[in-house]
């Protein structure tokens, strides 16, 4: 097959795929077919072209609005935030206020029954003076109480006002401060030649013995034997 093909001089290796030629005219009046359906191809890829602009403009401006609205969404979140805040702060104080209020109310009951009784106790008492009869027991040992506190408050301020004076006295500069006993530094003499008037011992102040102390029970007092002349 490929010699028999291969072989310009046969005849037989063309064959006629039929039909015909397009004249000129008939040319012509394709090209300008094909030309008008190239301007409407271009047409429309223009419009496409218009609308993918005009679309990519508004999805920028979508996306602009967007990022603005997430800004906005953050500031807003933040607001809440503080306001959730300032309302829990809000009902923390009204849940102490509420507290406060309740112990205000059992206070002023308590202070209600309290003054009934007081007021009881009152009434109880004039009667008794009115009838020229002594008072109750209970108010003779509340008055005592109250002289017993007066008393002892006395006593506690008097102790303090001492306590402050020593305090004082030994801030003085010329104050010895020391935890030893406090020993004569001085003597009257009792002589017919001097006066009655204390006289300072000077370097020879008479010694002071220690007290015994337990060790002394091991010791055999000294039996004292009689002088014999």
């Amino acid at each position: 097959l490929e010699e028999i093909f291969a072989d310009p001089t046969k005849e037989s290796r063309m064959r006629d795929l039929g039909g015909k030629d397009p004249s000129p005219p008939e040319l012509l009046k394709k090209i300008e077919q094909l030309e008008v359906e190239l301007l409407k191809k271009e047409e429309k890829l223009l419009e496409t072209d218009f609308l993918h602009e005009h679309v990519s403009r508004m999805t920028d401006r979508i996306r602009a609005m967007a990022e603005n609205g997430k800004q906005d969404t953050l500031l807003l979140a933040k607001r809440i935030s503080e306001l959730q805040k300032k309302i829990k702060d809000r009902n923390r104080k009204m849940m102490a206020l509420v507290a406060e209020l309740s112990m205000k109310q059992a206070l002023t009951i308590k202070l209600q029954h309290e003054m009934r009784g007081k007021e009881q106790f009152l009434i109880t008492v004039s009667s008794r003076i009115a009838q020229g009869l002594p008072p109750p027991r209970e108010t003779e040992n509340e008055w005592l109480k109250i002289l017993r506190n007066k008393k002892m408050q006395k006593e506690a301020a008097e102790a303090r006002a001492q306590r402050a004076a020593e305090e004082e006295r030994a801030a003085e500069p010329s104050c010895v401060h020391t935890t030893a006993e406090q020993r004569p530094n001085a003597y009257i003499p009792d002589d017919a030649f001097s006066l009655p008037l204390p006289r300072p011992y000077g370097a020879l102040a008479p010694f002071k013995p220690s007290e015994p102390g337990s060790n002394m029970r091991h010791f055999r007092k000294p039996t004292l034997k009689p002088i014999e002349i």
